[in-house]
């Protein structure tokens, strides 16, 4: 068994967890981060990659939509490279009740939620796609943010202030000295070796597992309910704008433009386990049904791609113990294992938004200060993150107008992401042993109209040609990459996806005959 020390070990590695690390790290502390598969795997990464505004919650939930609305625009300074500015609407459709505008337009103001009613000529011309029966309309500061960038950029900031970060680390048990939460063992998945960390205080920042590390820590009864919802990327933006009904939190009611495609979204159902990831047929027709109320005709573009999400949803033992998902509050909870369970050198931070996600590791960083009583300030919100320190926004033609500088030395390997064969082999080199799903995360490998059906294979040869895969796992990544994403294809298979998918089954069955490869397709 190996055995590493640090001061802070943080147990997550999605928005909040990789906040945490950063947050630690610049705040001077010797800092570990283990994640149980690749960093984003869980909730940060499958979202319809909405920055919130905090409009949504301005009556639902006023807490919320306040440190929305503080967030999003830190965010937006510190994070630029992962945001698009687009800007969005909350209009009220036909179907909608004509009197919740007034309600919302107070309930920002008191929220602090920046407001504006627009002609609804005006968002008619912005978005000419939308509804043309709406009655009103609102601007407000919403954005698309790439979950990933965000990911990857709290990684490189955490790293270069000194951190650790060990993704494929599952943690097997939370190691406890008494009343003392001491650190924890983890299996290291990929070099299948035993790791014990000691640390002197640990986070759990596990999102919808946290109640499983707590538990793990014989701290019992941390309730985090995962509130599952469905999305559908469509194969072009039907709008450039965030659009929202301006109603009641409900099903399909948002519509995110994010890099070539957008995002319909999303139910809220209480699920069964945080890794049920299920979609039934009556979910899609709903989200369909949904998207036509926003944009007349919206079934007459591609459905891409489903996925679904769990929200870590903080159950509050003193709330409405009937209360569904939609209703339980999307405020960030801190829980102090010390005061709550007599156990020192341990909190949990859970609840929240990905927009909040920064407001989070500050409130838990701040707590262990605190207990630790020692007084460092947090800086993050000052420091912009590598990438961004120029404060410049990515916007839709980015990736194109950086392939035109290098077109003729640069050959593609994605064309749908216009994805270079040379940041493949960058990424190959910073991140040994990665698999085409950690590729997709990384440089967004198979996420667009063709769905990987044309870069997949290249992508493998090119990291079997690299020596970074032997031909057997070779032949297992592409197998694993395509069973991946035929799990979000099957659900909305029907019209020109269906044909789409019949094309990439042509080539890989009919051409590379991938059925028959000798390997064992991962389960």
């Amino acid at each position: 068994m190996d055995t590493l020390e640090c001061d802070v070990l943080v147990i997550g590695g999605g928005a909040t967890g990789l906040g945490v690390v950063r947050d630690a790290a610049m705040r001077g502390f010797r800092c570990i981060l283990v994640e149980r598969v690749d960093l984003g795997q869980g909730t940060t990464g499958r979202f319809h990659g909405l920055l919130h505004s905090g409009g949504r919650y301005v009556i639902s939930d006023p807490r919320s939509a306040t440190e929305c609305a503080e967030e999003s625009a830190t965010v937006k300074r510190i994070a630029a490279e992962a945001v698009e500015d687009t800007g969005g609407l909350f209009v009220t459709t036909p179907a909608d009740d004509p009197d919740y505008a007034d309600r919302f337009l107070a309930g920002a103001r008191a929220t602090g939620v920046p407001v504006q009613e627009i002609p609804v000529a005006d968002a008619l011309r912005r978005e000419p796609r939308i509804n043309p029966g709406i009655s009103r309309a609102f601007e407000v500061a919403d954005a698309s943010i790439d979950a990933w960038k965000l990911l990857w950029a709290n990684q490189r900031s955490a790293v270069e202030h000194g951190a650790r970060i060990l993704p494929y680390h599952w943690v097997t048990e939370v190691v406890r000295d008494g009343d003392r939460v001491a650190g924890a063992v983890c299996h290291d998945n990929r070099n299948e070796r035993v790791v014990r960390i000691e640390a002197g205080f640990t986070v759990n920042a596990g999102g919808i597992w946290a109640g499983e590390i707590a538990d793990m820590a014989d701290c019992p009864g941390v309730t985090v309910v995962p509130g599952k919802g469905i999305m559908i990327a469509m194969n072009h933006r039907l709008v450039n704008t965030v659009v929202n009904r301006c109603e009641h939190p409900g099903d399909g009611d948002i519509l995110v433009p994010i890099r070539t495609v957008c995002v319909i979204g999303t139910t809220d159902t209480a699920a069964d386990s945080p890794d049920d990831l299920d979609i039934h047929s009556d979910e899609v027709q709903q989200m369909l049904d949904s998207g036509e109320v926003l944009v007349p005709g919206f079934r007459q573009a591609r459905a891409l791609h489903a996925w679904t999400g769990s929200r870590p949803l903080f159950k509050d033992e003193r709330a409405d113990p009937d209360a569904d998902t939609r209703h339980m509050s999307r405020g960030l909870a801190l829980v102090d294992h010390l005061s709550r369970d007599g156990v020192s050198g341990f909190l949990t931070i859970t609840g929240g938004k990905l927009t909040t996600y920064r407001l989070m590791a500050e409130t838990v960083v701040d707590a262990m200060c605190a207990q630790l009583g020692t007084a460092r300030a947090c800086t993050t919100a000052d420091e912009a993150m590598p990438g961004s320190e120029d404060g410049r926004h990515y916007w839709l033609g980015s990736r194109l107008a950086a392939q035109e500088e290098a077109m003729a030395d640069d050959q593609l390997v994605c064309e749908c992401e216009l994805m270079p064969r040379r940041r493949l082999i960058e990424a190959a080199a910073r991140r040994p042993g990665m698999n085409l799903d950690d590729v997709r995360r990384v440089l967004r490998l198979g996420m667009g109209p063709c769905q990987g059906g044309f870069c997949t294979y290249r992508a493998t040869g090119i990291l079997h040609g690299l020596g970074d895969a032997e031909a057997p796992k070779a032949d297992a990544l592409l197998l694993q990459f395509l069973q991946h994403r035929w799990l979000g294809l099957e659900p909305i298979l029907h019209g020109d996806q269906m044909r789409q998918a019949c094309l990439d089954d042509w080539i890989f069955q009919g051409t590379l005959d991938v059925e028959h490869l000798p390997v064992t397709p991962p389960t």
